[in-house]
């Protein structure tokens, strides 16, 4: 069998490949509620053959959406409609997982589809927090810089959206510290210009994002693994770094997370980023390696003999896939026609399976 088609135990769980469903946004929830086009797209990948399906950036309060369309788990009331979805997944010899997010000064935007920056007041848009007062570009909502009782309030939303992602069937939580959403807000320096305990050298940005770490875990079951997603680095000098994303992956092992899902970018708009197929790998190798972590690597990862390269050398454990999930939901399969593997088909699909 392949690596990349081959099991992999994470804590008490069984994934059985080693090819992970990348949360992607759809911006197609109405307050903060799934519906149909979850149910659908994510269901399609369970189906196709991905070992572990992750939700979108689901968001821990209201405020911390990204737009009006994102998905949230802040109520009780959207359990219901996140029941039917991990079910689904289950039946399919998948695992459902959850990224939970807060979008920080990235937040109150509009869907991509109809337009880009602020949301207006008349259309709904919300006050947005940040660890400085800071916009991220000229067309975002001005943030307010958070004080201790604002981030008191948020560590709490975290740990009830973590019970809440249980009692709705996940068994997977990944925390988002990535793509310049809040927690990686206050990690780089190009954002978080406190004068606080949060603010100033690496240690102190790191408190806030390792509280939220810390309250994750005691809430969600030892038994079951938690993911975080960071972004390696800025691709700006002086901002986030590699070295700075190794010491925060000490830090989080020794919390208990189970796995790095590697990224960078996105704390600025101005940031070059020398996108090219596996751009992102190096960054997971590189965690791996100095922290005895579990990784996950991503970026431009399009290709079946590409991903098992990947894993045969050692770079990471798991290959998270975004785009290409959605060009071909039913890429495991394919993968493992390409790799000379056997995967079970679903059975109403058997009819036709490669002979």
């Amino acid at each position: 069998m392949s690596k990349l088609l081959s099991p992999i135990s994470i804590k008490d769980l069984k994934f059985k490949n080693r090819i992970f469903m990348s949360p992607m946004c759809q911006y197609s929830a109405t307050d903060g509620v799934p519906n149909d086009w979850h149910l659908v797209h994510l269901g399609s990948r369970a189906v196709g053959g991905a070992a572990l399906v992750l939700m979108e950036a689901t968001a821990v309060s209201p405020e911390g959406r990204i737009s009006p369309g994102d998905l949230g788990i802040w109520s009780d009331e959207h359990l219901k409609a996140f029941r039917k979805i991990t079910r689904f997944v289950e039946s399919q010899d998948a695992i459902a997982g959850i990224q939970l997010a807060h979008a920080g000064r990235k937040a109150s935007t509009k869907i991509p589809w109809r337009g880009d920056g602020v949301v207006p007041d008349a259309e709904g848009g919300w006050d947005v927090l940040a660890p400085s007062a800071i916009k991220f570009a000229d067309n975002y909502p001005p943030p307010k810089e958070m004080s201790a009782a604002d981030m008191k309030a948020v560590v709490r939303q975290w740990r009830k959206a973590a019970r809440r992602s249980l009692e709705a069937g996940f068994q997977v939580v990944e925390i988002h510290m990535a793509h310049g959403y809040l927690l990686h807000q206050f990690l780089s320096p190009l954002s978080n210009l406190r004068k606080d305990e949060y603010g100033g050298d690496l240690h102190h940005r790191l408190r806030f994002p390792l509280e939220v770490a810390t309250v994750v875990r005691e809430a969600w079951p030892s038994q079951l693994p938690l993911f975080v997603r960071i972004s390696a680095t800025d691709w700006i000098e002086g901002g986030w770094d590699l070295p700075q994303s190794v010491a925060l992956a000490k830090e989080l092992r020794k919390i208990g997370v189970d796995l790095i899902d590697c990224s960078s970018g996105g704390v600025v708009p101005a940031a070059k980023i020398p996108i090219a197929p596996g751009y992102q790998v190096a960054f997971a190798e590189e965690i791996r390696r100095q922290t005895g972590l579990m990784t996950g690597a991503i970026g431009l990862i399009t290709d079946a003999v590409q991903a098992e390269n990947i894993l045969v050398a050692g770079q990471a454990d798991a290959v998270f896939m975004a785009r290409e999930l959605l060009r071909d939901p039913y890429f495991p399969l394919h993968a493992a026609k390409i790799l000379g593997d056997d995967p079970p088909y679903p059975n109403q699909y058997l009819r036709a399976k490669p002979r």
